[in-house]
């Protein structure tokens, strides 16, 4: 038995992945077990996640890989600072120390930290580096249920890297095209991000949520910060931009184009034009997605495209590349963002560099991104007992039941069962659900449980026989990457006066028979639940069929605004209690919240600092 330990960290969504034989047996982010969200220390608690649950100490791990080479991407800072010198000299000075004291010196300094788990361990001759895009790219295909595919891999930047093609097959993978910083489709969609007043690294899937709302007017603009060819390729005009070298993503030049200041979330409200800017930048970058697929479908005649990097939890361009009909089969990493580097780093050294076979699976093997902890019934018990908590243990098919009543009637429930997923989405693992009929769920679910901005939209899970019979679509969406529109006899056509409503006034109108996971543009970013991943939860939403006729229920993170997805079941029972949950859900033990001693109630709306 072979064994590789895969490790991201330091820059964005710390993680650790662990190999046996080429299988995935473990994988986790870091911000799980600290609480921290988007934590980018060292993967500790993950290392240990995944030894443990491997039973594996570290000194007899085969192999450790790194996601990306430190050199490299240092050698692209010194470049970078040279090239736009004087410009940068503050960041150069903030950058530097750190660098010089543990990145640049990373092999040192990583095993320092992983003698940490075991002193055992002797020896740094089995840690190697992968490249940060062939990580990426690496994650997506060999996972994949291709024995070919391209793989097209789109983030900020790794060393240089911003935008790569690579092609797949079998165990080999080689990257045949690169697109280079400071030229970055991840920079561009985060620069905007930044400038409608939402965190980098973190907002962007608001700014996605926000683009419904607004009209796409300001697409001329943006198409003068970038010159994009009829490939997809495309530079930008770095005069508009400020990350190359500064300590913000965009200057006065870029300002003075749109006629408007950053926003400052703490002073000013969302309007109109910062939905029209997310609805034109959001219209962009799946322009630039869309030509960029084509152009690779076309100059490699593979039937098969595999997605990676930040870019790929763009589930709304996804859709956009699904509905084109450019490739027969798209599959994308539901880890896409950097945490998914360390799975992929380490499927790199086992497949690329070692040359070892690949079995492929059909339907793909990430088993659901089921990769995480998981929790004994009895820990379970003990957890909520030593919390005070008030719970009834039932058997499984009256656990199913009256969860699915619950929802049915209105309640807003907590489910927490099995392995926690990993990667940014929850897929019945660690989350909310709800009713989809509700005319009030959103709303509700956003300000009373959530504590987030309204607009924000949630995602349907629906059994995956009857998502055509909902949906715009025809293939399965595991992972929630895909957005499409629902049925046309699902659909509740506007009145005149209703599409004459502007911005957010747009929510409050019913669109569907399922309003709750309807956004105002009549799509829905769609989760497809099978029972050979997650038998709890399609037996759940079965039974919520058979009660009710729809086969589709409310799905969210189980956590609130600016918190990671919740871990443990004392996690859990804290989010419950803090927020205006129903119920709690969590292995065989059921949770009424009126039933709870009222001096467990938690302020959770201050609990963490909103992102």
């Amino acid at each position: 038995m072979s064994s590789i330990l895969g490790i991201s960290a330091f820059y964005h969504d710390s993680a650790a992945a662990l190999l046996k034989d080429g299988k995935i047996i473990a994988a986790a982010q870091e911000e799980r077990f600290t609480r921290k969200k988007h934590d980018a220390s060292y993967p500790y608690n993950a290392v240990e996640f995944v030894l443990k649950y491997s039973n594996l100490k570290l000194s007899e791990v085969d192999n450790i890989v790194f996601f990306e080479k430190p050199f490299l991407k240092f050698e692209r800072l010194l470049e970078t600072y040279v090239a736009f010198a004087p410009r940068g000299f503050i960041s150069f000075m903030k950058a530097m120390p750190i660098w010089l004291r543990e990145k640049l010196f990373q092999k040192n300094y990583l095993f320092n930290k992983l003698k940490l788990h075991d002193p055992k361990l002797k020896s740094d001759n089995n840690i190697y580096f992968s490249d940060h895009h062939l990580s990426h790219a690496a994650s997506a295909f060999f996972p994949s249920p291709f024995d070919e595919a391209v793989v097209l891999t789109a983030d900020g930047v790794g060393e240089w890297a911003t935008t790569t093609v690579a092609v797949g097959k079998n165990n080999k993978l080689d990257i045949k095209k690169e697109i280079h910083f400071p030229h970055s489709l991840g920079l561009l969609y985060s620069a905007f991000t930044y400038f409608i007043g939402f965190k980098v690294n973190s907002g962007e899937y608001k700014l996605m949520g926000l683009a419904p709302y607004g009209n796409p007017i300001y697409c001329d603009k943006i198409e003068k910060l970038i010159d994009i060819k009829n490939d997809g390729t495309f530079r930008l005009d770095q005069s508009y931009f400020n990350y190359a070298t500064g300590l913000t993503m965009t200057n006065k030049k870029f300002n003075n184009l749109f006629g408007a200041n950053p926003r400052d979330p703490k002073k000013e409200k969302i309007k109109q034009f910062h939905m029209d800017i997310a609805s034109s930048i959001q219209k962009v970058t799946e322009k630039i997605m869309i030509q960029l697929v084509k152009s690779i479908r076309k100059e490699y005649n593979i039937k098969n495209l595999c997605l990676a990097g930040g870019v790929a939890l763009n589930c709304v361009a996804n859709g956009k590349i699904l509905k084109e009909k450019i490739f027969e089969n798209i599959w994308i990493q539901p880890a896409a963002g950097d945490a998914g580097g360390s799975l992929g780093a380490a499927l790199a050294l086992w497949h690329i560099e070692k040359g070892n076979k690949r079995y492929i699976n059909p339907d793909d093997d990430m088993s659901g991104s089921y990769l995480g902890p998981s929790y004994k019934q009895e820990e379970i018990e003990k957890e909520l007992k030593k919390l005070g908590a008030n719970f009834k243990v039932l058997n499984y098919e009256d656990l199913i039941n009256q969860t699915s009543e619950k929802i049915s009637t209105g309640n807003a429930v907590g489910w927490f069962q099995g392995r926690m997923e990993f990667g940014p989405r929850a897929l019945g693992a660690r989350s909310i659900l709800g009713d989809p009929r509700s005319e009030k769920m959103q709303k509700n679910l956003n300000l009373k449980v959530k504590y987030r901005e309204s607009f924000r939209p949630f995602a349907p899970s629906v059994l995956k026989d009857d998502v055509s019979n909902w949906f715009e679509l025809k293939t399965e969406s595991p992972y929630m990457l895909l957005v499409a529109d629902v049925n046309s006899n699902k659909k509740i056509q506007m009145t005149e006066e209703e599409q004459k409503l502007f911005g957010i006034d747009k929510l409050n109108i019913k669109r569907s028979e399922i309003p709750a996971v309807t956004h105002v543009d009549y799509s829905a970013r769609i989760q497809t639940v099978s029972e050979n991943t997650n038998k709890p939860y399609y037996d759940l939403i079965q039974k919520f069929k058979e009660k009710t006729g729809c086969p589709v229920i409310v799905n969210t993170s189980f956590n609130v605004r600016g918190e990671p997805i919740v871990n443990t079941p004392t996690d859990a029972f804290n989010c419950f209690m803090g927020t205006d949950l129903d119920n709690l859900v969590i292995g065989k033990c059921f949770l009424e919240k009126n039933q709870q001693n009222s001096s467990l109630k938690k302020d959770y709306s201050k609990e963490f600092e909103l992102d």
